[in-house]
């Protein structure tokens, strides 16, 4: 493995980037569960005939987590950036099953549907999980491979989402009242079971108001049903991924340990890990301008 651990200090860039940003089609919020779904994505159009990127966000995210991150990618690199939607979360379609397969499955349906035969995956904690399923059982669509702050190991010791999910099955919130007042209801409700005020912000973005009811856009029953998938990942005893791969941890954060590398190296020979100073689970929020450096000095290598 070249490199096993090397800490990053990346220098901060400068300006303020700007592109063209075409929303996906909004998609029906059901499905079957055997198919795969329409997932719901934002395009930022790049000049350049480069391969694309791809950004898959994780558990409780969606595609709006890596605007900022696109949009300067696309003024950096020339690249077209596609962020989307999973299934159940976001503006994706809503579908009881809620696995790795499931959602690869969907990726690749999405890719056909925009004929991108090949792109660059950058998947965040599930998206990361997500991408590295993708790349494991349909290695001739990734070109490159970037991982953040997730390994394709059990995590379910390292995680609050199981209270998370209660706090947020238990809010009560009234009808036809101002948006901010039901923001502020939902967090202090929230506040028991989810102490970080950081946490509670990020699964306040899931907080939407329709027809003056307000309810959570995520689908709970499936994400809680299928936790404990969610944390372990799928098994491959014969199957690796070859090409050009970067695990990119935050430095403060246990997602990615030593004793995950042997599986990072046997599933992904091409692997690089490095880590982020100073930086959580959350690495492309605490230190966005570094986490752009981290990617573009990948793409150039």
């Amino acid at each position: 493995m070249s490199t096993l651990c090397r800490l990053i200090q990346r220098g901060l860039l400068s300006g303020r980037p700007s592109c063209r940003l075409f929303p996906g089609q909004q998609h029906v919020r059901t499905a079957s569960s055997s198919s795969p779904v329409n997932l719901t994505y934002d395009v930022f159009d790049g000049k350049g005939d480069s391969t694309p990127l791809v950004f898959l966000h994780g558990l409780f995210g969606s595609k709006s987590n890596f605007h900022s991150i696109a949009k300067s990618l696309v003024q950096r690199t020339g690249r077209k950036v596609l962020t989307v939607d999973a299934r159940n979360h976001g503006n994706s379609p809503h579908s009881p099953v809620l696995t790795y397969e499931a959602m690869t499955g969907d990726l690749k349906h999405l890719l056909a549907q925009l004929r991108i035969e090949k792109c660059i995956l950058i998947g965040h904690s599930m998206g990361g999980k997500t991408a590295m399923t993708t790349a494991l059982t349909q290695a001739g669509l990734v070109e490159r491979l970037v991982v953040v702050d997730i390994s394709p190991a059990q995590t379910t010791t390292r995680t609050n989402f199981r209270y998370y999910i209660q706090a947020m099955q238990e809010v009560k919130i009234s009808s036809d009242i101002p948006r901010s007042t039901a923001r502020r209801m939902a967090e202090d409700q929230l506040r028991s079971l989810v102490k970080e005020h950081s946490v509670r912000q990020f699964l306040l973005t899931n907080l939407v108001e329709l027809n003056g009811h307000y309810a959570w856009r995520v689908n709970l029953e499936a994400i809680s049903a299928h936790l404990d998938s969610i944390m372990s990942f799928p098994d491959f005893p014969n199957t690796v991924y070859e090409g050009p791969t970067l695990f990119l941890g935050g430095a403060s954060s246990a997602y990615i340990s030593s004793e995950d590398y042997p599986e990072i190296q046997r599933l992904f020979p091409n692997a690089d890990i490095q880590y982020i100073p100073d930086a959580s689970h959350w690495i492309h929020a605490d230190k966005p301008l570094d986490f752009i450096s981290s990617i573009i000095s990948f793409l150039q290598s």
